[in-house]
């Protein structure tokens, strides 16, 4: 009866998963529990909703958490587990017939209490069997938990990176178009330098392509490396407490390698194609703003959350940001409704800035600035290492040199158009299409305070 209970209370703490006993077990909304590692894992590669693996019943859980009534159970389970097999025969010391209950640190290996009296073992380090069982398994999980991050992270890079992949093929096909329509606004005769200009364009893009299919073999190789590793590491943590104690160091080694070294997400840009006279046409429309600025406290609502939020989302460190970080914004006093305009704006000393156009009518009431309904911005956004350049309505993002210096600005009223420019390299970044809008606007900035 007893040996029934025991293997029916042993049933209850396996995972259904990989059959072996709970590992940071996580109990979901239909009652089955698994180890942690082992759903995330099952669920990586399907689709959402994902289901249990067991019943198929569609889970919404995203945070999954450790089941801490579970774990201690397993715990106690283990530490029975561990009796047992001190109290068996295999375990007796041959010379002296008693229970080896002592492990050698040095020498890795299991003793009776009359062995470690030896002179062999006098200036060793030793412990009990059941200390040393729990402080091994203790550097295992943590290691186990260590490459399961990594296992993570590569997983959303390799993601990042194959939705890079995909969005850089459309985004060159657009900036192509865009730069033959230019070349051809411009003059007849620049036909064979836009030949040329479109022919290095073509090639810079493959190369990155290119760089980019290298990029995301190796995350799937470094993927297999680091699931195979741990793989391995589950296998020891619920291999018997003699292989724990004995063959640990290797597989930490191995552990640790694998770890070093992790590809990261290509941050690919086209270099700025100079136009030539593109700076000079404009400057027929140019005309000189001027620009009612108010200070902004509260980060929380301003656009740039809104905006690293949007691109880099698991790299974003902390969106709630201290609140004395303040942003200035601005909007021109003049309202333009028709005609052909041209303006620039400097953002050398600023990492955070919009540049563009907003509704006459919006911007004013919409204090704090929530919405990007109704505006027309080219976005620059920073955080640590991670950068981005965006525009709005809708939000794209755009893989081309940051613009470094002045940034141009030209509106069509007559077309609803608005384009941007990199006044220091005379190059086109972005030109929203014809009926973007067709209502009054204004020019609008807004940069992080220094």
């Amino acid at each position: 009866m007893e040996c029934d209970m025991s293997q029916a209370f042993q049933e209850e703490l396996t995972c259904l998963i990989c059959l072996n006993c709970l590992t940071d077990p996580v109990t979901i909304r239909c009652g089955h529990s698994f180890c942690g590692p082992c759903l995330c894992l099952s669920w990586e590669d399907i689709e959402r909703p994902a289901q249990c693996p067991v019943c198929r019943e569609p889970s919404q859980q995203k945070d999954l958490r450790t089941d801490h009534l579970l774990k201690e159970l397993v715990s106690i389970a283990r530490q029975d587990s561990l009796r047992k097999c001190l109290s068996s025969e295999e375990n007796l010391c041959v010379t002296h017939k008693e229970t080896k209950r002592i492990f050698c640190q040095e020498d890795r290996i299991l003793l009776c209490q009359l062995c470690s009296n030896s002179e062999e073992h006098e200036s060793h380090t030793l412990c009990s069997i059941e200390a040393a069982v729990e402080e091994q398994r203790e550097i295992l999980r943590e290691q186990m938990t260590h490459l399961w991050k990594k296992i993570q992270e590569n997983q959303r890079n390799l993601t990042e990176e194959r939705r890079t992949v995909l969005a850089w093929m459309g985004y060159v096909f657009l900036h192509e178009v865009m730069i033959r329509t230019e070349y051809r606004k411009l003059h007849p005769i620049l036909f064979e330098e836009e030949k040329q200009n479109i022919k290095n364009l073509k090639n810079e893009s493959q190369w990155i392509l290119e760089k980019l299919r290298k990029s995301e073999a190796m995350m799937v190789q470094k993927r297999n490396q680091l699931r195979d590793t741990y793989q391995k590491l589950v296998a020891m943590y619920h291999g018997t407490h003699l292989e724990l104690l004995q063959d640990l160091g290797e597989i930490l080694t191995r552990s640790e390698s694998v770890q070093r070294c992790m590809p990261q997400p290509v941050k690919p840009a086209l270099s700025a194609k100079p136009i030539t006279g593109l700076i000079h046409r404009f400057n027929h429309y140019r005309v000189n703003i001027s620009l009612e600025t108010i200070i902004m406290i509260h980060y929380k609502m301003s656009l740039f959350n809104y905006v690293k939020r949007l691109s880099f989302k698991h790299h974003l460190q902390d969106t709630s940001v201290n609140s004395d970080e303040a942003y200035y914004v601005s909007w021109g006093t003049q309202r333009f409704s028709y005609g052909k305009h041209y303006w620039k704006l400097d953002a050398t000393d600023s990492w955070d800035w919009a540049i563009g156009i907003c509704k006459d009518s919006q911007l004013i009431r919409c204090g704090p600035l929530i919405e990007l309904k109704d505006m027309f911005l080219l976005v620059f956004v920073k955080d640590r290492d991670h950068y981005s350049l965006l525009t709005t309505s809708p939000s794209l993002t755009h893989y081309v040199e940051i613009p470094l210096g002045k940034v141009g600005v030209f509106l069509d009223c007559d077309l609803g158009s608005v384009s941007f420019f990199n006044v220091d390299k005379n190059s086109l970044i972005w030109r929203y299409p014809a009926g973007s809008f067709n209502f009054p606007v204004r020019p609008f900035f807004s940069a992080r305070c220094i």
